[in-house]
């Protein structure tokens, strides 16, 4: 939907993105507005923090000292949580809207906390034992985290209904929108809502959400809309515009976020530096060595465990494949890995073995995204393999390949030859990384991606890998195999 609006004056009510040219124009809120929504969740977690922490010492010193003592202690050991946690940027904005940045801030406490506790200690200006410390401050991080877990689904349901919803005013030329609104779908998680953009003219442009102004309209906007962020698309402004809009949306009390011109670049990547007070964005190219280390031994450890877990269902599932239908148990087809090398990929036969041979004929039947062949309803998957596939069985003999090296546990789609031979443009970055026996594209939709989006799913990951990301990675992937949702 796009509607021409040419200017609006601070007596004009905004028109919300879900209305039609003719309906009466009215600001669309519903509950708290997000400041004070964030506030309210950022109080209660600093209580329930102290409270977590509290307990935590209570548990572990109740033995050792009388009921007055221990009441001190626990309170002091609250105050002090809070105080490091506030101090480690743990309750600000931000972390009311990322589950990471939550989570993250904990992170950082711990560490101050740990290395205090160490200070202290040996410089003799108090006597805590140790052990006794180090147990109260884990079972404090766990209780706070796990509090902060729980409150994420209740803030997905609060969003559901209106609350705790970022009203944002999207800038940019036509050009750039595009990706501007794909990074915020992306980030669905952040709550933000899109009520209208602002382009440099108001003619009508493709556009997800009305055009409601120019970029001399923002102010305006952003008063009678009640605005929450202000989101300005990388090259929309020239530095001096960008820096006057700052000045007028500051009394306004709302956020300037710019996002800048590189993309599917994460921050742990970016650094700034600064060449003579101009700050400059420093990019990460290559992973550090003990980086790529850490991946090789995460892969080969977890990848023998979860093989030799995984033999009591590969063992039976091979007999049923052997006895259901005449061939081999495995499948092993050539697929190329990091390089360009080619590798033998093993997986459990879920075809007939004349499968290739038929092909051809159901080539026109096609329902995949064009960079490989799916057919919900393909006649060459036998009985057996339809139950294999829905629930990802067949796959398990890969970890065969991650123990031996030829694949990661997490990374992108093991490509055929035939599909290398046809890459185009940037797509045979992806060949920069080992192929995994999950990605991003498996925890994304699998089989339902286009394949521009399995593209840039898998290109995402080739740049941006981290030993984090495969453990987040691996955790979505069990909710996608047991959900059996894009598998077919």
């Amino acid at each position: 939907m796009s509607l021409r609006t040419d200017r609006y004056q601070d007596d004009d009510r905004a028109l919300p993105p879900t209305a039609v040219p003719g309906e009466p124009l009215r600001v669309a809120r519903s509950g708290l507005p997000w400041r004070a929504a964030a506030v309210r969740y950022l109080v209660s977690l600093a209580f329930a923090d102290l409270g977590l922490a509290a307990m935590a010492v209570m548990l572990r010193v109740r033995q050792e000292h009388d009921a007055a003592m221990v009441a001190v202690l626990a309170l002091a050991a609250g105050l002090g949580f809070v105080l490091t946690v506030a101090a480690c940027r743990g309750y600000r904005a931000a972390c009311a809207a990322s589950a990471a940045e939550d989570l993250s801030s904990l992170v950082r406490a711990a560490g101050v906390l740990a290395l205090a506790s160490l200070v202290v200690h040996y410089l003799g200006i108090a006597q805590v034992p140790r052990i006794l410390f180090f147990e109260a401050l884990a079972l404090s991080i766990f209780l706070a985290a796990l509090a902060r877990l729980a409150a994420r689904p209740v803030l997905r349901r609060l969003r559901s209904r209106g609350i705790f919803l970022r009203r944002a005013l999207v800038v940019g030329s036509a050009e750039g929108l595009t990706h501007l609104f794909d990074v915020l779908d992306d980030a669905h998680s952040h709550g933000f809502v899109v009520v209208g953009v602002c382009t440099p003219t108001t003619d009508d442009i493709d556009s997800r959400t009305p055009v409601l102004g120019r970029y001399a309209d923002i102010p305006d906007l952003v008063r009678t809309l009640d605005i929450d962020a202000v989101v300005v698309s990388g090259g929309a402004m020239e530095a001096a515009d960008l820096r006057r809009l700052g000045w007028q949306l500051a009394p306004l009390a709302t956020d300037l976020l710019v996002l800048p011109s590189i993309t599917e670049v994460v921050p742990r990547r970016l650094r700034l530096e600064s060449l003579g007070g101009t700050p400059l964005l420093g990019v990460t190219l290559t992973p550090p060595r003990p980086v790529l280390w850490s991946k090789a031994v995460f892969d080969r450890v977890l990848g023998s465990l979860l093989l030799l877990a995984a033999t009591v269902v590969i063992v039976p599932a091979a007999v049923a494949v052997r006895l259901s239908s005449p061939g081999p148990a495995f499948f092993v087809q050539t697929r190329v890995g990091l390089g360009g090398r080619p590798f033998a990929m093993y997986k459990l036969r879920s075809m007939h073995t004349d499968a290739e041979a038929r092909l051809a004929e159901l080539l026109d039947r096609n329902e995949g995204n064009g960079m490989l062949f799916k057919l919900r309803e393909d006649p060459r998957v036998t009985r057996v393999g339809r139950v294999l596939r829905r629930l990802s069985i067949d796959e398990l003999p890969q970890l065969w390949n991650v123990v031996r090296g030829d694949m990661s546990l997490v990374g992108p789609r093991p490509a055929l030859q035939s599909e290398v031979d046809a890459f185009t443009g940037d797509v045979s970055q992806r060949l920069r990384v080992k192929p995994g026996l999950t990605g991003l594209w498996q925890v994304s939709g699998r089989s339902n991606l286009s394949a521009e989006q399995s593209v840039r799913l898998d290109l995402r990951y080739t740049d941006n890998w981290s030993v984090r990301m495969d453990v987040l990675i691996l955790w979505r992937t069990a909710h996608a195999v047991l959900s059996g949702h894009g598998a077919y």
